[in-house]
C-alpha cells in the first residue's frame, strides 16, 4: 500500500509539472504578441526583431494575412515591407515611435505588389525614406501603384540600423522579377517575403512569377546565408531554414 501511494505521488508530481510547463510555454508564446488590432498584429520573434502582419482582401485567395519585419538597434529601426494599406501602416509607425521609442530609418519593400508597398504613402508622409530594387521602382510605375519607392539599388543595399547592418539583396527572379530578401546578420534573421513559402503552403499567386528560376533563386539565398536561424515568409508561419528547403522543392519540378 505504501508503494502504491509513493507511485501515485510520483505520477501526480510529474503530471502537475508537465501541466505547469505546458501552461508556461503557452503563456510565453502568447506574450510574443505585443500589439493586436483588426488591421495589424505585431509579434516579437527575437530580441530585436519583430514581425508585423496586416491583411489584404484578394479575389483569388480571400482575406490574406501578409507578413513584414522590422529590426531594432540603439533606438533605431528599419522596416521590411509596409503593411497592406496606409491605415495599418500608420498604426505600425505610431507603435514603433510610441511603444518602442524608436526612430524608423527606412522602409524597404521587397517587391512591387500591394502586400509589400500598399502602405508606402504613410511612410513618405512621415518623412521616412524608402529603398527598393530598381526593378521594383520600374514595375511600381508600370502598374501605377499609388506610391513609388524613392531610392533604387540594382544588386545589394546595406544600411545601418543603430550600429548594426541590414542587407537587402536580389538573388534572381521567383515570385516576381524584382523580389529581394532582407537579412539582419546580428540575429541571423532572414525576411524572405513572397519568394519564400511557409511549410505545407501551395504555390500561391503566380501572375508575375518566373517558376523556372524560382528554386535556383532560393538555392542562391541558402548558399549566401548558411547560418540563418529564423526565416520569415511573406505569408504564414515563420520557421528556420527548412522553409528554404521546402520552397526549393515546391518549385523544383514546376
Amino acid at each position: 500500500m505504501k508503494y502504491l501511494f509513493q507511485s501515485f505521488s510520483i505520477f501526480t508530481y510529474f503530471l502537475i509539472s508537465f501541466t505547469c510547463n505546458a501552461q508556461q510555454k503557452k503563456s510565453s508564446n502568447a506574450n510574443n504578441i505585443l500589439y493586436k488590432s483588426d488591421a495589424l498584429i505585431i509579434t516579437q520573434i527575437s530580441k530585436n526583431s519583430f514581425e508585423h502582419t496586416s491583411f489584404l482582401q484578394t479575389d483569388e485567395f480571400g482575406y490574406v494575412p501578409c507578413n513584414g519585419l522590422f529590426v531594432r538597434n540603439n533606438n533605431e529601426t528599419i522596416v521590411f515591407d509596409t503593411p497592406t494599406n496606409d491605415k495599418s501602416a500608420n498604426e505600425l509607425i505610431k507603435w514603433i515611435n510610441e511603444s518602442l521609442k524608436c526612430k524608423i530609418n527606412a522602409v524597404i519593400p521587397t517587391h512591387f505588389h500591394d502586400d509589400c508597398l500598399g502602405g508606402l504613402n504613410a511612410f513618405h508622409q512621415n518623412n521616412i525614406p524608402s529603398y527598393a530594387n530598381a526593378k521594383t521602382i520600374e514595375l511600381a510605375k508600370e502598374h501605377k501603384m499609388p506610391a513609388i519607392p524613392q531610392n533604387g539599388f540594382t544588386d545589394k543595399l546595406i544600411l545601418k540600423v543603430g550600429k548594426k547592418n541590414i542587407i537587402a539583396k536580389f538573388f534572381g527572379e521567383g515570385h516576381t522579377k524584382d523580389n529581394v530578401v532582407c537579412y539582419f546578420p546580428s540575429e541571423k534573421i532572414l525576411f524572405g517575403g513572397c519568394l519564400i513559402k511557409e511549410i505545407d503552403a501551395n504555390k500561391g499567386y503566380l501572375g508575375h512569377a518566373n517558376i523556372a528560376t524560382w528554386s535556383n533563386t532560393v538555392e542562391n539565398v541558402k548558399k549566401e546565408y548558411p547560418n540563418v536561424k529564423i526565416v520569415i515568409p511573406g505569408h504564414g508561419k515563420y520557421g528556420d531554414k527548412k522553409l528554404l528547403d521546402y520552397t526549393i522543392k515546391l518549385f523544383k519540378n514546376p
